[in-house]
């Protein structure tokens, strides 16, 4: 010290290199703070992301999402059909001796994806064939593994009756009228039962398919109750097929399957006794367009045209016992005053015309045939809004008010 002590100008220097460093130290001290004070703050924000316990969760969550996509195995009538294949199943109605009991087949596609459970049921009319082609067709071509839902299908309901060629039941009645069904009653009460508690409250959506009964044919067609929305939006699905509305009789297995809450359509193409190729393509078309629409499986076939509604029908009836000879087609477009058809006697050589009473669409007519006075011999569809419909409709001398009560009495019976 002695030296700064004879040299003071360096004695100041020395002071001042001094108090420069013991700021500069005091300055990184609050750097180190602040620096401090901002890496603590961002290990308390980002602690939740990094939490262990957080990560856990947000696994568990993925997984949860991954094992309600998973298709899991179908049980149907004892059996277990598993994701991703196609197994025929058999459902026994009992109409038989035990010995003699033919099992109805019942076809299964269940995809490897979750989606849409469909049911077609055919031939609860054993005279109708053409739904049992379009159920043959539909379902042999479907690739469970690459589907998203099951596709559940009964081509003939009514074996018995189609062994016979017979629209009934062996005991003469309508299994169409006893869904659905008791099992104390009688033999289609029991069977209307079997069928609808083995197999169709397994389905999410309906199709039954029918023809023309009693020697007439209708153009490819879907039926529904489009009052109730969900039928409504069921039937949009279908492409560009007619659509006529009607609640559906009382014991039919639409109505049935509606009043449990499943959505239920009748698609109806063709006659009974013979196969219509033109209406199995038709009903076919249909039935792909609605599988891809409810992402069941891709088409090739996509039918996307308007759809023609009719909310409104009417039988128009022969006024003479004779002979019939139509002179229109299904699917034409008639105009008040035009001539039908018409009726001969061909032992005077009379005949009477059958004259359209009002503007409409050929949607049901009979064949060629004999028939008798009052004979429903061509169902003429009306293309009005349901307004237009409540307003004011004239049945046969009796005023209806609601398009819900138009038509099940009226057209052909399904």
């Amino acid at each position: 010290m002695s030296f700064f002590y004879r040299s003071p100008a360096l004695f100041v220097l020395f002071l001042s290199v001094l108090i420069n460093n013991a700021q500069a130290t005091e300055l990184a001290d609050d750097e180190d703070i602040v620096v401090g004070v901002v890496e603590e703050k961002l290990t308390i924000e980002e602690a939740p992301v990094e939490s262990a316990g957080n990560e856990g969760v947000l696994e568990t969550s993925v997984e949860e999402a991954a094992k309600e996509a998973k298709q899991v195995p179908l049980q149907l009538l004892g059996e277990e059909v598993p994701p991703g294949a196609f197994m025929p199943l058999s459902w026994s109605p009992e109409q038989s001796f035990q010995s003699l009991n033919t099992p109805v087949p019942v076809l299964v596609a269940h995809g490897a994806n979750r989606g849409p459970v469909m049911c077609l049921t055919a031939a609860i009319h054993g005279d109708e064939l053409n739904g049992i082609e379009m159920i043959r067709r539909l379902i042999y071509q479907l690739d469970p593994e690459k589907m998203n839902g099951t596709v559940i299908g009964i081509p003939i309901v009514n074996l018995d009756g189609f062994r016979r060629g017979s629209r009934y039941l062996a005991d003469r009645r309508d299994l169409n009228r006893h869904f659905p069904g008791s099992p104390k009653g009688s033999a289609a009460d029991r069977m209307a039962y079997s069928l609808f508690h083995n197999v169709i409250r397994h389905c999410e959506y309906l199709v039954d398919l029918h023809t023309g009964s009693l020697k007439r044919t209708n153009l490819p067609q879907i039926r529904g109750d489009l009052g109730s929305e969900t039928v409504f939006d069921f039937s949009r699905h279908f492409g560009g097929i007619t659509v006529l509305h009607g609640v559906g009789a009382e014991g039919t297995l639409r109505r049935a399957a509606e009043n449990i809450g499943i959505p239920a359509i009748t698609l109806e193409a063709g006659g009974p006794n013979q196969l219509d190729k033109s209406s199995v393509d038709a009903g076919l078309k249909a039935l792909e367009t609605l599988l891809q629409n409810l992402g069941i499986q891709p088409t090739l076939r996509f039918w996307g045209s308007p759809q023609p509604v009719f909310y409104q029908s009417h039988w128009i009836r022969a006024d003479q016992s004779g002979i019939l000879i139509s002179s229109v087609e299904l699917g034409d477009k008639v105009k008040k005053g035009d001539v039908l058809g018409i009726v001969t006697d061909p032992m005077t050589n009379t005949g009477s015309k059958i004259i359209a009473t009002f503007n409409g669409r050929i949607l049901g007519m009979a064949f060629n045939q004999v028939v008798q006075t009052g004979f429903a011999a061509y169902h003429v569809g009306v293309e009005k809004e349901p307004e237009a419909v409540k307003e004011e409709v004239l049945i046969e001398g009796e005023k209806i008010d609601k398009p819900e009560a138009l038509l099940e009495s009226k057209i052909e019976q399904e």
